[in-house]
């Protein structure tokens, strides 16, 4: 059974890692500040990721340095009062922030999932503009948030087909469902596996004024009936998953992109196109076959591509950088 040390103001890093090795719940009751301070001192030195004898190795080296890094950080943890009041001298208001995030305060919690929510609040509260979009997506807590712009703009750049009906499978915050409507779809169903998701794109709906064209439920994968268009950006790595939002980056055995190729065209109308929009990293790494060898393998032909290069920065200390900046983001169009 794993042991409680209380620890406080004059605790080390390394003494704080050492006792979270052994297993032992880190009990703060020092100042809020110095917590978040510690945190960021045990998080430099845990999880360097030494490279491996293959990029798919180096990337399971990463993904268990990443799992283990939050396994110890996560043994930092506070007493929350009712209405998650936090007892600590400087400790911010994490009321709102919480209770949308984990409902009901529940006691003790790691100080990590705390700071997680706060962050994701900010987003929430601010939102993320999305220029293809002209307007702000408002991301919930463990949706992804649309940062990456280069997805969206594939999906606002290819030559629009004139479907009535749009299916967008996985929609996350909902903000493909909300750029195909503004391209004139007025009928788009949008649908998540997650109730998170589909409660953050109802809301993204209803802010962006768009209900009228978009219906937004639960499924896992399509909707029932058939589209003219079904667009789809299931997440980009295989990777078991850890947290809620690695839902949103990581699909197991490729698991939804497999089954969206699997079953796309018995949900396409005689005509209808599918737009699949996926990174090509994963190939990189070695960790699944190249896209076209898997819609070609489900019986499916591509009719054109469009590819865009990622805009995002890259870490020097991370082993994947040479990839991640070779990485090309692509959507495909694909027929039956």
């Amino acid at each position: 059974m794993e042991s409680t040390v209380v620890i406080g103001d004059e605790s080390t890093a390394d003494h704080a890692l050492k006792l979270a090795r052994q297993g032992r719940i880190l009990v703060w009751r020092g100042d809020y500040r110095n917590a978040v301070q510690l945190l960021a001192a045990m998080r430099r030195r845990v999880g360097k990721v030494r490279r491996g004898s293959s990029p798919a190795d180096t990337f399971r080296r990463y993904r268990a340095a990443a799992a283990r890094r939050a396994r110890l950080l996560g043994q930092v943890q506070v007493d929350v009062g009712p209405g998650y009041a936090l007892e600590l001298p400087h400790a911010p208001d994490v009321a709102e922030a919480c209770t949308l995030a984990f409902g009901p305060s529940t006691g003790r919690m790691p100080l990590t999932d705390i700071m997680g929510a706060l962050g994701a609040h900010r987003w929430r509260v601010r939102g993320v503009h999305v220029p293809a979009l002209g307007a702000r997506i408002h991301p919930h807590y463990g949706v992804f948030a649309p940062t990456r712009h280069e997805y969206v703009d594939l999906v606002g750049s290819m030559p629009w087909p004139g479907p009535s009906k749009v299916f967008d499978v996985g929609t996350g915050t909902g903000v493909l469902a909300a750029l195909l409507a503004q391209r004139g779809a007025d009928d788009v169903v949008a649908v998540d596996i997650e109730p998170r998701a589909v409660e953050c794109a109802r809301a993204n709906v209803d802010r962006l004024g768009l209900a009228a064209s978009i219906r937004v439920g639960q499924r896992d994968l399509f909707p029932a009936g058939t589209a003219d268009l079904i667009v789809c950006n299931p997440p980009w790595l295989p990777s078991a998953v850890s947290s809620p939002l690695d839902t949103a980056v990581y699909d197991p055995g490729s698991r939804m992109l497999r089954g969206f190729l699997r079953g796309v065209a018995g949900h396409l109308t005689a005509d209808g196109e599918a737009w699949l929009i996926v990174s090509d990293l994963a190939e990189r790494l070695g960790l699944r076959a190249p896209t076209r060898t898997l819609i070609t393998g489900a019986g499916l032909v591509v009719r054109d591509r469009m590819d865009v290069r990622p805009r995002h920065r890259t870490r020097k200390d991370d082993p994947l950088a040479e990839y991640r900046a070779a990485e090309v983001t692509s959507l495909w169009r694909i027929t039956r």
